[in-house]
């Protein structure tokens, strides 16, 4: 069993509209857009970034918004709910603040003894906040939410798979631990991990298969701590027979990618070099930032891409 992963890195989704996207993130959820960039395959596509002040892995939602992009359809074989952290108590701030702000259904749930609210997101995306105990991880201060509410990371992902055993098995080769059982629930976390330790697995026999589109997960990233200990993951998951790209320079961290038995696509990513290789921690996320094989498209991209609000 491996032990260098630390817990959800990144979890990135698919959206239909830019300027939408961003304001649910930064004025609804107050989290800090930490990045402003392009998609490095489709550059004409923002690569939006958002998170804590620093960016810290482990609280970073990113998204891809495609103009013209159709719906997602929901469906086995994908991330289901992606779940944030916020403090014991918080969870009528919340409720009031979603409803206010026009998110679709916000309702209260209970899941393995935690507090949630579920709400939907621009794009149907599905989303809960969870009141996690002791979770001691600093929020965004300056995203216009109380310190004593704000989000403070990631929880969790919650999978749905049509059969969960090889994905459970995988994920405790990764070194995560089944936690509990819920109905057809299964909670695996990880030891001495980021804050975001934990992965559900809901399992739906017979279901069908989720299509990608505006609302749904694209991939789900799994931290560790360096290119030495990626590098150990990768020989592990080979050695095992998982299909797993080469080693990816995705500019604010080091990625490799594959296919689980379940379907759902897992990246593992370095917490270095992280946001700050490119500008200041003070203006994260302000300026328009290009991977380097795309700098020669500025003035296009300047005047094609949609204006976000600041």
């Amino acid at each position: 069993m491996l032990d260098q992963i630390k817990g959800l890195h990144h979890v990135t989704s698919m959206a239909s509209d830019a300027r939408q996207n961003n304001h649910f993130f930064t004025k609804t959820l107050g989290l800090r857009r930490v990045k402003k960039t392009v998609n490095f395959d489709a550059p004409d596509v923002y690569h939006l970034y958002y998170a804590d002040e620093f960016g810290t892995p482990g609280s970073v939602m990113t998204y891809f918004p495609f103009p013209n992009i159709g719906k997602a359809r929901r469906g086995v074989g994908e991330v289901g709910t992606t779940v944030f952290s916020v403090p014991e108590g918080s969870l009528g701030y919340w409720s009031k603040r979603l409803t206010d702000e026009g998110a679709a259904h916000v309702k209260p749930e209970s899941l393995f003894g935690e507090n949630r609210l579920h709400f939907d997101g621009p794009d149907g995306d599905s989303f809960a906040l969870v009141e996690a105990k002791g979770d001691e991880r600093a929020p965004w201060a300056k995203g216009g939410v109380p310190d004593d509410e704000a989000i403070r990371g990631f929880h969790s992902v919650s999978m749905r798979l049509r059969d969960a055993g090889r994905t459970r098995e995988l994920l405790k080769h990764m070194g995560y631990q089944e936690a509990d059982t819920a109905g057809n629930v299964t909670r695996l976390a990880v030891p001495n991990g980021n804050g975001a330790d934990v992965v559900d697995i809901e399992t739906l026999p017979g279901a069908g298969f989720a299509d990608l589109g505006a609302g749904s997960v694209h991939h789900v990233a799994f931290a560790v701590e360096d290119r030495a200990k990626q590098l150990e993951v990768r020989k592990a998951l080979v050695d095992t027979g998982y299909q797993v790209t080469p080693v990816i320079d995705r500019d604010y961290f080091w990625s490799v990618y594959f296919r689980t038995p379940g379907g759902v696509l897992f990246e593992i990513a370095t917490n270095e070099p992280g946001f700050d290789r490119d500008e200041d921690t003070a203006h994260l996320g302000e300026a328009l930032k290009l991977p380097k094989q795309h700098a020669h498209l500025r003035s296009y991209l300047e005047g094609h891409l949609q204006p976000l609000e600041d």
